[in-house]
């Protein structure tokens, strides 16, 4: 049986996708190019955006006119949240929802245990790369943002058990891989479903043999505490890279969200990194931030003081997204919706101020040593590799140093 497979949406939707893959590979079937004539299509989606709704069905669609005779099998968040839409589509066999996606495997080959539940969880991890994974440790949320519809679609907060994370990490080093990347949907809120902490899981992490590097995708800023802080300064294998959500610099509109903090606490928790990770030759700390452009109520006067604050900030890298009104969610009936046009104007601006922030963080980490992880893609007689505050690296290509850490100066 030939197996393919189309992925949308975040990198834990990738690493579940790689899961499937093994799973299938270990039960004999053959995984090919979604454009050869495979008898199974797997489409795994995301229901982030609007946008991102009405890629995933016309990606089943393009699917099913390639290969009308097969079969189609969709997963992931819009399958969840539009499930009557999902199967109504022409060619699609079967859906399966957020606690329904660890079957696939079993399902379609009869063998057990391809890929396995842990914690209530679909524990998974990617294999496609040489020097990073993804590994999925979190899954759902609790928090139900006003705009958001993540624990629609993904559940409750809930883990994976931290011997369960430590046996995956294994399998990565086993592999050779020399970097793991930490996924969830709200990674910081690790320990709901089995009692564990999250400094707990990142200490027995620490321990992998092979795995040198460690990053954490995304935090919310009120659980990345001072202990855990501290702990990555101490001397670890977690990298001084951290992606952290704002979504807006107003506390009005913070409040109007329901996120868990303001702008003063945000703005001290990065100023406490700062201050325990960075020093005379040392290299700074590279901050990711989510901003969301014209949510409900964001006037001109909200829209600038975001800005203010994003300057003051000073972050490396502004992930930048429209508001999408996503329905079923409080602020899809909120008043002061913001025109299209607008927010693509306010997109801009912001991603704008994004390229200042990055050339502003590269100038301040010119002359720094730091390690660089090398890659094996070759394009064009060139390698790169990023430092371990996620700076991308390029030098010629050399296959001696593929996969290994190589001290550079920036």
């Amino acid at each position: 049986m030939k197996i393919a497979f189309l992925t949308l949406g975040c990198k834990l939707n990738y690493a579940e996708t790689s899961t499937y893959e093994r799973g299938f590979r270990n039960a004999g079937w053959e995984v090919v190019s979604w454009k050869d004539n495979a008898d199974v299509y797997l489409v795994n989606t995301c229901s982030v955006t609007a946008t991102s709704d009405s890629k995933s069905r016309n990606l089943i669609r393009k699917v099913h006119r390639v290969n009308p005779k097969a079969e189609i099998l969709v997963t992931g968040c819009s399958a969840e949240l539009r499930r009557p839409e999902i199967e109504a589509i022409e060619g699609v066999t079967r859906v399966y929802g957020a606690t329904e996606k660890s079957r696939i495997v079993s399902d379609c080959t009869g063998i057990t245990g391809s890929t396995d539940t842990a914690g209530g969880v679909f524990a998974a991890y990617s294999s496609g790369e040489r020097t990073r994974s993804f590994l999925k440790v979190q899954d759902g949320c609790d928090n139900f943002c006003k705009y958001c519809t993540v624990p629609y679609a993904r559940g409750r907060s809930r883990n994976v058990p931290i011997c369960e994370c430590v046996r995956m990490a294994r399998e990565i080093a086993a592999l050779g891989v020399k970097e793991i990347v930490l996924t969830g949907v709200n990674t910081g809120d690790f320990g709901r479903t089995t009692g564990e902490s999250f400094p707990d899981l990142l200490k027995a992490l620490n321990e992998v043999e092979g795995i040198e590097r460690y990053r954490i995708s995304s935090i919310e800023p009120n659980l990345i505490t001072e202990e855990i802080i501290d702990w990555i300064a101490s001397g670890t294998k977690f990298q001084p890279h951290f992606h952290i959500p704002l979504q807006t610099g107003s506390d009005t509109l913070l409040r109007k969200m329901g996120r868990r903090y303001d702008t003063e606490f945000f703005l001290s928790r990065i100023n406490y990194i700062r201050s325990r990770m960075e020093g005379p030759g040392k290299p700074k700390v590279f901050f990711g931030i989510d901003v969301m452009a014209g949510l409900p109520g964001e006037t001109e006067e909200l829209f600038n003081e975001t800005l203010d604050f994003i300057r003051k900030l000073a972050p490396s890298f502004i992930h930048v997204f429209p508001y999408s009104r996503r329905p079923g969610t409080p602020a899809a009936a909120m008043p002061g919706q913001v025109g299209e046009e607008e927010k693509s104007r306010r997109v801009e601006i912001l991603e704008e101020l994004c390229r200042q922030l990055q050339e502003s963080f590269l100038q301040s980490n010119r002359g720094i040593r730091e390690q660089v992880l090398f890659e094996s893609k070759d394009k064009d007689g060139m390698m790169s590799g990023y430092t371990g505050n996620y700076i991308r690296i390029t030098r010629p290509y050399d296959k001696n140093l593929v996969g290994k850490l190589v001290e550079t100066t920036i």
